[in-house]
């Protein structure tokens, strides 16, 4: 997760509250998490531990935000996903988006500037780290800060990055309940694929989070 601090100012040009995009205008966004029935296989199955020790964390041990370009240009994971998350992305020489609209799925509020965005990591990289990440290789941790195709990654406003944290879904929860559903999903998901553990609180919240699936 990446953290801007914007002046006032600017923030308030980018910020625009409206409506949700009609779907037909849809940006590609996360990648689809599995559904809440098999979430809820999936959180069943996950190992319950407490949380490892955060002796010798440091995000340095994720490497990101990588490049995602064969001539090794500006496409960075970062880059790519504010390109896959917007509405109009335009992107210079650089692969920096310089217009576009984004719809931050957390909170529900809309942007027209992308350095008023972060990317953040669905499962935090501290969280990781404490679920099992601690003893990884580089390289999956690596492939962990930078997937594309997992529901790891997704733009969201950087007030609501901040406020999350490296927090569990028993400490933080996406303010918009009616992203309760796919954020839990997204969550069990991952840790699913990368078989990192859950605390007994960050279960019973995710069951909580899934009981709002339709």
């Amino acid at each position: 997760m990446r953290s801007l601090f914007p002046a006032a100012a600017a923030l308030s040009a980018a910020v625009v509250f409206a409506p949700a995009i009609p779907a037909q205008a849809a940006a590609a966004g996360l990648p689809t998490p599995i559904t809440a029935a098999a979430a809820r296989t999936a959180l069943g199955a996950l190992q319950v531990s407490a949380p490892h020790s955060m002796a010798g964390y440091s995000r340095s041990k994720f490497p990101h935000w990588q490049s995602q370009s064969r001539k090794g240009a500006g496409c960075d994971t970062r880059e790519v996903v504010l390109k896959r998350d917007g509405q109009g992305v335009q992107q210079d020489g650089g692969c920096k988006a310089v217009s576009g609209t984004w719809r931050s799925a957390y909170d529900g509020t809309r942007f027209t500037a992308a350095s008023q965005l972060d990317i953040d990591h669905v499962v935090p990289l501290a969280n990781a780290w404490r679920s099992g990440a601690d003893t990884w290789s580089t390289q999956k941790r690596r492939a962990l800060a930078n997937d594309l195709t997992q529901p790891q990654l997704i733009a969201v406003s950087a007030a609501s990055n901040r406020s999350k944290g490296d927090q569990s879904p028993d400490q933080w929860k996406p303010p918009l309940r009616t992203y309760w559903c796919t954020y839990a999903r997204a969550w069990v998901d991952v840790k699913q694929h990368y078989a990192l553990s859950v605390t007994s609180a960050e279960k019973g919240a995710l069951t909580e989070m899934l009981d709002t699936c339709k």
